[in-house]
């Protein structure tokens, strides 16, 4: 069973670790959607109640995939954590971003029908808007907080400054952010900054967009409309010397009799109580090696030994037009 925790100060009880959906309707190639649901319904069963998605994943594809699998669930007991704010054309091509307060008034009135519900339990721009101040943005959904829309705030990928900032308007429950063995910046200021106001950190990317799946190999590509086409760490020289990484790590995997993504998701639990790892799982096994990572304690050694194979990773973490964008690698 999963432990659960509250996220943040928002009051909330999270399980120790979320299920992200964007892989069943959106940018990780083509995903069955019979397996997806049965994914979904595996995880609220083994009592994983934290369920990420984006408003924008398949163009709202995503949440009716979700509302489906709630079904025969009870809904106050899951949290449904929703991004907003991209904007994408009809062929899926993005083409901006608005968290104006009246575009986030439209947005969560599609969402709420999608997903067949009467609130959202967390409520988050997917990335800081630059024509919009953040406290504008804020407001909006604090707005919608008072009229019982949205039960917590979260934010996405920003920085120290935006998040104090933010946490001026209203109080945030958790910052979702990259954040893996092969993703480290996050540790410098921003994770400082998000205890230092309360807020937890859920986590994705933690098996490092495939990478410590343990399953990647040098000569694998990653197949149309799948994003990791465009990750650095994924292509070329760097692959091929990341991949000598993962076989260090492969050997502690091995001290524990563990599959490396357990040991991926461990480390991230290593990192405190306030960090909630999401797994973008797609299929019951990945479930059931989530679940498992759980019951894995990393000595202290491992966990330094780990944190020194993590800091030698080659290539960013996105490709330089989406690192553009992004609020928490500005400094």
């Amino acid at each position: 069973m999963q432990s659960h925790r509250i996220l943040g100060q928002s009051g909330l009880r999270a399980s120790r670790i979320g299920l992200g959906c964007m892989g069943m309707s959106d940018l990780y190639g083509t995903a069955d959607e019979k397996k997806s649901l049965e994914t979904i319904r595996a995880a609220l069963e083994a009592g994983i109640n934290l369920l990420d998605t984006g408003d924008f994943y398949g163009m709202g594809h995503n949440e009716l995939l979700i509302r489906r699998a709630l079904k025969d669930f009870a809904r106050e007991k899951v949290l449904l954590s929703v991004k907003f704010g991209a904007l994408r054309d009809p062929g899926g091509n993005w083409i901006g971003f608005d968290s104006r307060p009246e575009a986030i008034r439209n947005f969560i009135a599609y969402s709420l029908r999608r997903l067949d519900t009467d609130y959202i339990d967390i409520y988050r721009p997917a990335r800081l808007d630059p024509n919009v101040p953040i406290e504008e943005t804020i407001g909006a959904i604090s707005d919608l907080v008072k009229a019982g829309y949205v039960r917590a705030i979260g934010l996405s990928e920003v920085g120290s400054e935006t998040i104090r900032r933010a946490a001026k308007i209203h109080p945030i429950a958790d910052l979702q952010i990259e954040y893996a063995l092969t993703s480290r910046s996050f540790e410098r200021s921003i994770l400082p900054t998000c205890r230092e106001l309360g807020i937890a950190t859920t986590a994705y990317g933690v098996l490092g967009r495939g990478l410590l799946g343990g399953n990647w190999r040098k000569d694998q590509s990653a197949k149309a409309g799948d994003i990791r086409t465009t990750i650095p760490r994924l292509q070329g020289e760097n692959l091929l010397y990341n991949l000598q990484l993962v076989e260090r790590i492969r050997v502690i995997a091995r001290a524990y009799n563990v599959p490396i993504s357990q040991i991926a998701i461990a480390w991230a639990l290593s990192k405190g109580d306030d960090i909630f790892p999401i797994i973008g799982a797609r299929q019951l096994d990945q479930i059931l090696d989530t679940i498992n990572a759980l019951k894995i304690t990393l000595d202290s050694y491992d966990i330094s030994q780990l944190d020194l194979i993590g800091e030698l990773v080659l290539g960013a973490r996105y490709a330089a037009p989406q690192m553009a964008h992004l609020d928490s690698e500005q400094g």
